[in-house]
């Protein structure tokens, strides 16, 4: 009998690039590469080089210089390096130019996002709604992708200019586009009537920015075992528990992390499956408080509900990972958590909470805070209720 055969798949090599401009400094880039080998990481990549240019604005042609892109041709030709990754989205013309000069793949920090979509997509909702953001993304750039498309169709009945393959690809993806739309429509139906039947109970809505314990903190208070892994957009799918703390039943829901320079195209796409935290009673906004740059994440989320109509929803800011922050510089300069959260409860004037989701530290006063607001609101609804809990 033979043995199986062991079939590695060779991970492909990428090169970061991004640019210091007026409104990104030089830590900012470095952050934001940073943010962008951990999805080369989850992607299923290897990052083996960074390339940061200072310009006022990107090249119109090449997104960088032409002195940087010669020696980021030099690189990946010397490296037989597989993709070229820029930090921001980049128009047609410059994806046929760099492909032209670095001979080799070509995507931009949206692309990069959306193929990790694509593959984290498990229920038929979110792949539809992944596959209509990828349809967006792709009909401007059709121009130039195929070699053929400047060939015009003639022949007997058809003179005249004809229709061009190109035009004729462009009325496919839209084609597609106005598809998967109806199909959304259907499914936003169903869960809407879904919505509607669980409105009895309060619903809380976790937010936060991607990677910082969403999952791990609704397994824990749900008894659950959702998927959870440290990379980014490990959930995609809303996913709801119903939760009872003292007797008071209430549904808390998790929902897609956010992230920087999110595509737009993806927001819109998502909108219905944000539609949870649009309709939540109250949201928990999760922080990890252990990553050097959690102010700018706190922000990204911020306007990230700002753009769903969701800001100002009542919110707990939840901060979490302090068992990693224990031996950082940040929890050393102030001192202890007590200073935090004094800190924090004056600058958001909202509760706010410190816990440690993977050793379950305060985790009884979270769910105390989490009973008072929630029994708060169903008193409200319900007032003949209040001698039950």
């Amino acid at each position: 009998m033979s043995e199986p055969i062991n079939i590695s798949v060779e991970k492909e090599t990428a090169v970061l690039i991004g640019l210091i401009t007026q409104k990104q400094d030089e830590n900012l880039v470095k952050e934001y590469l940073n943010e962008l080998a951990f999805l080369v990481e989850t992607a299923g990549g290897i990052v083996a080089e960074k390339f940061v240019q200072k310009l006022q604005m990107p090249n119109p042609k090449t997104f960088v210089g032409s002195g940087k892109i010669k020696e980021i041709e030099k690189y990946i030709k010397e490296n037989n390096i597989d993709i070229a990754i820029f930090d921001d989205e980049l128009t047609p013309s410059q994806i046929r130019n760099l492909e032209k000069i670095l001979e080799c793949k070509i995507l931009d920090r949206t692309n990069l996002i959306l193929d990790i979509f694509a593959g984290r997509a498990r229920t038929a909702h979110a792949k539809i709604q992944v596959e209509l953001a990828q349809y967006q993304y792709l009909l401007p750039r059709l121009t130039g992708m195929w070699t053929h498309l400047s060939k015009q169709k003639g022949g007997i009945g058809l003179k005249g200019p004809g229709e061009t393959e190109i035009e004729t690809d462009r009325r496919i993806v839209r084609d597609k586009i106005t598809l998967l739309k109806k199909k959304l429509k259907t499914i936003d139906k169903q869960n809407s009537i879904q919505r509607k039947n669980r409105k009895s109970l309060v619903r809380i809505a976790l937010v936060g920015y991607t990677n910082v314990g969403k999952t791990t903190i609704l397994n824990m208070l749900s008894k659950s075992n959702i998927f959870t892994e440290n990379k980014l957009f490990a959930t995609l799918d809303t996913t709801v528990r119903k939760i009872v703390i003292k007797n008071l039943p209430f549904l808390l829901s998790d929902t897609v992390g956010f992230i920087r320079k999110l595509p737009y195209n993806l927001v819109e796409s998502f909108k219905s499956t944000l539609d949870e935290v649009v309709e939540a009673d109250i949201l928990i906004h999760v922080v990890d408080i252990s990553h050097p740059n959690f102010e700018q994440q706190i922000n990204v989320v911020k306007q990230t509900l700002t753009d769903i109509n969701a800001v100002n929803k009542p919110t707990i800011m939840l901060f979490n990972k302090i068992d990693i922050l224990n031996k950082s510089e940040i929890y050393l300069q102030n001192n202890n958590i007590n200073n935090l959260k004094n800190i924090w409860i004056a600058k958001s004037n909202m509760p706010c909470l410190f816990i440690s989701a993977k050793y379950k530290k305060n985790i009884e006063e979270l769910k105390q805070v989490l009973y008072n607001k929630a029994k708060e609101i169903h008193c409200k609804r319900y007032p003949y209720n209040n001698l039950l809990y």
